[in-house]
């Protein structure tokens, strides 16, 4: 069951926004994927958790950078036309935490 968590959290966050590029940003989807990964900076929060890692903490209004707060800021992104593909990764980006939080025992 670990095995098929860690698959679904980390395809979910590098091999699915590479397919949404794909089918939605087709004329320049190498580049829109490469920023949707690089919208993982966000994870950057973590580092300041104690434990560092816990497979058994839901990431959503723990960290910082995934709080509720953080979230209406990368909905507000969604309104600038040059922000909105940022805007998606990180939304996707919290979309994928959350669903990690289901995982949890």
């Amino acid at each position: 069951m670990e095995l098929l968590r860690v698959i679904t959290h980390y395809g979910m966050h590098f091999i699915i926004p590479g397919v949404i590029a794909y089918l939605f940003f087709r004329n320049q989807w190498k580049k829109v994927w490469i920023i949707f990964i690089l919208t993982m900076v966000v994870d950057l929060d973590h580092l300041m958790a104690t434990p560092l890692f816990d497979p058994n903490r839901c990431s959503i209004n723990f960290h910082p950078f995934h709080s509720n707060y953080a979230i209406a800021f990368y909905f507000i992104l969604l309104v600038f036309p040059k922000t909105r593909i940022i805007a998606i990764g990180l939304l996707f980006h919290i979309i994928t935490d959350y669903f990690d939080c289901f995982w949890i025992k």
